[in-house]
């Protein structure tokens, strides 16, 4: 099915938006750029970036790409009698290969991690997502192996599972601010 003139139209107007936010954000930091210089840049009202966007931060870390479903869902469409730990990483990899946004993999990410690294709002929306991934990882084990709710186990298995998510994006990130082109697959 083909997408209608209303939906193109609404998926315009969003890109447009995100795309003047993350040019200002990174120019002059996101703490120092309102919702209101947004719109206003984007020649769009203050109402409809918050008929795009619940809040500022969604305009960097918009939640249909920071999910805090994201390692869950890698693990709960694994294949059959893979692990968690190599789910995961197969995903990572296919992201890599695919050179994914989802791992800042695209054109001008350095610049932007750098902007998301400097940013103390930023900084703990995404301490916060690592934390919400965490749980939501910990609940799909602890469901599929049975665990009693006060089992630790599913919770250190989820966290160093996602500890090594959170290594493998910073990494990247720190990589790219750095000026180095990373290679597909790698």
């Amino acid at each position: 099915m083909s997408e209608g003139l209303r939906e193109r139209k609404k998926r315009q107007t969003r890109q447009r938006i995100t795309e003047v936010a993350t040019g200002l954000f990174v120019e002059r930091g996101f703490e120092q750029v309102t919702i209101a210089e947004v719109a206003a840049a984007a020649e769009v009202s203050v109402n409809t970036v918050y008929n795009y966007f619940q809040a500022k931060e969604d305009l960097v870390l918009p939640p249909e790409e920071a999910s805090p479903q994201r390692l869950a869902d890698m693990v709960r469409q694994r294949r059959p009698g893979e692990s968690a730990a190599h789910a995961i990483v197969r995903c990572l990899r296919d992201e890599a290969r695919r050179r994914d946004r989802k791992l800042g993999l695209t054109r001008g990410f350095g610049r932007v991690f750098d902007m998301m690294r400097g940013s103390p709002t930023l900084t703990a929306r995404l301490e916060a997502l690592g934390q919400e991934m965490t749980g939501a990882l910990a609940a799909v084990l602890a469901e599929e192996t049975g665990a009693a709710p006060d089992d630790l186990l599913p919770r250190v298995i989820a966290y160093q599972l996602g500890c090594m998510h959170s290594l493998v994006y910073a990494e990247i990130g720190k990589r790219v601010a750095a000026g180095e082109v990373l290679p597909a697959g790698r």
